[in-house]
């Protein structure tokens, strides 16, 4: 899992802010992958990429 420190300096130059909003590609987010996890309020959620290109977030 990357701190937040490697994940900005990852994403150094490509993030972009609007209005207000940091803004990520899923590209930048899978980094090839199919699945990631993300850590919210103690709890892990599942981000899916399916074959068709859309994303699916489960708890």
């Amino acid at each position: 899992m990357l701190s937040q420190l490697e994940f900005d300096h990852l994403n150094k130059g490509t993030a972009q802010i609007v209005t207000g909003n940091r803004m990520v590609t899923s590209e930048m987010l899978f980094s090839g992958a199919r699945e990631l996890i993300i850590k919210h309020a103690g709890e892990d959620y599942r981000l899916r990429l399916t074959n068709q290109g859309k994303l699916i977030l489960t708890k």
